[in-house]
C-alpha cells in the first residue's frame, strides 16, 4: 500500500525526510499508463536516455510519471542518485503536479522551485520547478546531477526551445547548450523523459535534439473510443472573416495576435459567437472560451453579458490568488463562461468543461489540440456526458495553413460541421478516401499530404500549375519559393548560397517512411563555377527528419529563415520582373519546341528561376520516367 506524505514548500536544507501518513486507497493504473510506464523501463534498461511520451490531454500524464519515477531506481554505479526533477511551464502546473505526487509518494519529500515564494533545497526526493524559474542565476545549479535518477519536462513539445535546451544540456551530455555549442559538454547523463500531448512543434524544429525516440503514443482519437476521455460534438460555424491579410509570426509560424484581433475582434463576429453559444450551447454546464488578446477577452466577455450570460474572464496579468478564485469558483458551476487568452490552454485541470468554443483561428495543430483537449477529461461527478467543441471557418477565402474542426478531420476545409460526433466525422473521412493513419499515430497532428496533383499540361516539365513551381499543393504548404522535383522531392534555393532539398525517405520493415531535409551551401559564387566548370557547392549536412512533407517544410523553412535568408517568399518582388536574356537562352537550349518561343518570351524572373532549379535538380527525367508510367492522364494520382 502507498503512503501519503507531508508537501513542504520550504528553504530550510536541514529537513530532509518528514514522516508519512497511509493512503487508504493506492493508485491503480489504468491498462495503458501500465504499457507506457512498462515501455519507458525498458527503454531505460535498453540503454536510451532520452525518451518521449506522446499522451492525450485527460489521459492521466502526471499519475504516470510518477508512477514511473517510483519504480526508477538509482543505477549501481551510483546508489546516490534517488531525487527527481519535475520540469513544468507555469506555477499554476508546478502546484498541481506536486499535489499529485504528494498523494502518489511513499512517504517522500517533495518541494517547489519557483520564483521568490517558492525555493527548493535541492535535495528533496521530488522536487517541481517551472523552466522560467530554472533559468535564473543560482537556481538550476542547487540540482546536482549525480543526486538524479531522472528529470521530467512535462509539455515536452517545447523541449527543442533554447530555453529549456539551456537547461537540460547541464544534466546531459548529449543535449546542447544553444549558448555555449562550442564549449565541453555536461559530463552528467541524467535521464530525461519527455511528456506531452502534442508531441511536435509548428515552427518544424526538431525534437530530436532533446529526444532519442518516442517509446509510447496514444492519440485522443483511441482514447475517446475506449471512453478514456469523454465523447465529443462538434460543431463549425462560417463566419463572415477574411484572413487573407493577417501576418503571421516568422518564429512560430502562427498568426500575430494583434494582426488577427483586428479581423476576429468585431462586434459582429462577437454577436455571432454568442449567438452560436446561445443556440447550440446554452444548456452546457461550463464552457471554456479562448480569444486572440487581451481586448478580445475583454470585448467578447461584454458581449456574453450583454445576452444575459453570466461570463469572467482570466490572462496572463490576472493576479494568482484572483486567478485561483476563478478556476475553483468555475469548477464549481459558480458561472457557466469561462474567456481566457492562452493562460488556461496547457496544464489546466478542470474536468467538468463541458463545451469549448475556439474563438481564435490558429495554424497551429498543437495549439488546437491543446484547446479542444481542455473539454475531454471524464467528469461522471458533474453529470458530464460529452464535451461540445465549436469553432470557426473563414467563408471568406480557405487560407492555408488554418486548421478547423475540418482540417483536423483531413476534411475540406471550407466543409460545416454541425452537431457531429467522433464517429460521423470518421466516416465522412472515410468516405473522402482520407487515410486515417496518416493523421493518428504519427506523434503529430498535421493534416495527411495531398491525394493527388493535377497539370494543366502534361507534354513538358515547365508548364505545370503555380508558375512552374512543379507541384500545386507546395504553395498551400509554404510561402517561400519551394519546387516540385518529382519523386516526392522538393527544393528551395537560398539566392545563390546554397539549397535546402527534402525527399521522402522509404522505412525498413516495421518503420513508417519519413521525409528528410539537407542543407547544400555554396563555397563559390555561382558565376564564377560556371566559368570555371566546377560545382559551386560543398558537401550536404542534414539538418531535420520528419514523419511529414509539412512538418519537414516547415523546419526546413524555420533553418532558412535563421541560417539562411529571409528573402526567399515566392511573392518577392524580383520574380514578377521580366526574365533575363541569359535566363531565356539557358531554357531555350534545353526547350527547343518552336511552339515555346512565345512562352519563353513572357516569362518572369520568378518563372524562369524555377524552371531552372527544376532542370538542374533532375525534373524533366523523371517527368519522363512519370510519363511512361502514367501515359498522358491529368493527374498522377496518389503521392
Amino acid at each position: 500500500m502507498l503512503s501519503r506524505c507531508r508537501l513542504v514548500w520550504s528553504t530550510s536544507k536541514s529537513l530532509r525526510r518528514l514522516y508519512a501518513t497511509h493512503s487508504n486507497s493506492p493508485v491503480v493504473l489504468r491498462p495503458y499508463q501500465k504499457s507506457c510506464v512498462d515501455a519507458c523501463l525498458e527503454a531505460l534498461a535498453s540503454g536510451s536516455t532520452r525518451i518521449g511520451v506522446s499522451l492525450p490531454t485527460g489521459s492521466g500524464k502526471t499519475t504516470v510519471f510518477v508512477s514511473l519515477l517510483n519504480r526508477i531506481r538509482p543505477p549501481s554505479r551510483n546508489t546516490i542518485a534517488s531525487n527527481a526533477l519535475i520540469i513544468v511551464n507555469s506555477v499554476e502546473l508546478a502546484r498541481q503536479v506536486a499535489a499529485q505526487i504528494e498523494q502518489q509518494c511513499a512517504g517522500e519529500r517533495v518541494e517547489i522551485e519557483q520564483g521568490g515564494e517558492h525555493r527548493a533545497s535541492g535535495d528533496a526526493s521530488f522536487t517541481v520547478a517551472t523552466y522560467q524559474t530554472l533559468l535564473q542565476p543560482g537556481r538550476l545549479e542547487k540540482f546536482r546531477p549525480e543526486q538524479l535518477k531522472a528529470v521530467v519536462v512535462d509539455e515536452a513539445h517545447h523541449a527543442a526551445a533554447p530555453s529549456y535546451r539551456r537547461i537540460l544540456s547541464y544534466f546531459h551530455s548529449s543535449i546542447g547548450n544553444p549558448d555555449s555549442p562550442t564549449s565541453p559538454p555536461a559530463k552528467a547523463t541524467v535521464p530525461i523523459f519527455g511528456f506531452s500531448a502534442t508531441f511536435s512543434r509548428h515552427d518544424g524544429l526538431a525534437l530530436g535534439s532533446v529526444f532519442e525516440r518516442i517509446v509510447y503514443h496514444r492519440d485522443f482519437l483511441e482514447m475517446i473510443k475506449e471512453q478514456w476521455l469523454c465523447n465529443v460534438r462538434f460543431t463549425s460555424v462560417r463566419a463572415n472573416i477574411d484572413l487573407t491579410g493577417v501576418t503571421v509570426n516568422s518564429r512560430t509560424g502562427d498568426f500575430n495576435a494583434t494582426s488577427l484581433a483586428h479581423v476576429i475582434n468585431t462586434s459582429t463576429v462577437n454577436r455571432l459567437i454568442v449567438q452560436t453559444w446561445l443556440d447550440r450551447a446554452a444548456d452546457r454546464r461550463s464552457t471554456l472560451v479562448f480569444c486572440v488578446n487581451l481586448a478580445h477577452v475583454r470585448a467578447l466577455t461584454d458581449a456574453f453579458r450583454e445576452a444575459g450570460i453570466d461570463a469572467r474572464y482570466v490572462y496572463s496579468g490576472t493576479p494568482a490568488v484572483e486567478r485561483r478564485a476563478l478556476v475553483e469558483m468555475f469548477k464549481a458551476g459558480g458561472f457557466p463562461v469561462l474567456v481566457n487568452c492562452a493562460v488556461l490552454t496547457e496544464g489546466t485541470d478542470i474536468p467538468n468543461i463541458d463545451c469549448v468554443v475556439v474563438a481564435r483561428p490558429t495554424r497551429s495543430r498543437n495549439i488546437v489540440a491543446q484547446m479542444i483537449g481542455r473539454g475531454m477529461r471524464l467528469s461522471p461527478d458533474t453529470g458530464k456526458e460529452d464535451c461540445r467543441i465549436i469553432d470557426f471557418v473563414d467563408s471568406t477565402n480557405a487560407v492555408p495553413g488554418v486548421i478547423s474542426t475540418p482540417t483536423l478531420f483531413g476534411l475540406d476545409p471550407s466543409e460545416v460541421v454541425d452537431d457531429e460526433p467522433l464517429e460521423s466525422l470518421e466516416e465522412r473521412m472515410s468516405k473522402d478516401e482520407v487515410n486515417l493513419e496518416a493523421i493518428r499515430g504519427r506523434n503529430n497532428m498535421n493534416p495527411p499530404d495531398p491525394k493527388s496533383v493535377t497539370y494543366i499540361d502534361y507534354d513538358n516539365p515547365f508548364e505545370f500549375v503555380e508558375k512552374a513551381c512543379g507541384v500545386p499543393h507546395i504553395s498551400k504548404l509554404s510561402s517561400n519559393a519551394w519546387l516540385g522535383c518529382g519523386d516526392d522531392i522538393y527544393v528551395l534555393e537560398c539566392l545563390g548560397k546554397g539549397f535546402i532539398r527534402i525527399e521522402r525517405i522509404e522505412g525498413d520493415e516495421g518503420t513508417p517512411p519519413c521525409f528528410r531535409a539537407h542543407w547544400t551551401r555554396a563555397v563559390i559564387p555561382l558565376r564564377q563555377a560556371m566559368i570555371y566548370k566546377i560545382p559551386p557547392y560543398q558537401s550536404t549536412k542534414q539538418i531535420l527528419e520528419a514523419p511529414t512533407l509539412i512538418e519537414a517544410i516547415r523546419g526546413a523553412d524555420t533553418y532558412a529563415i535563421n541560417k539562411v535568408s529571409y528573402r526567399l517568399r515566392r511573392s518577392a518582388k524580383w520574380r514578377r520582373e521580366p526574365a533575363t536574356d541569359s535566363q531565356k537562352a539557358w531554357i531555350h537550349t534545353r526547350w527547343k519546341k518552336p511552339a515555346q518561343e512565345q512562352k519563353i518570351a513572357t516569362m518572369t524572373k520568378g518563372e524562369a528561376a524555377n524552371i531552372i532549379s527544376r532542370l538542374k535538380h533532375g525534373a524533366q527525367v523523371r517527368t519522363q520516367n512519370c510519363r511512361m508510367l502514367y501515359g498522358t492522364h491529368s493527374s498522377l494520382g496518389s503521392l
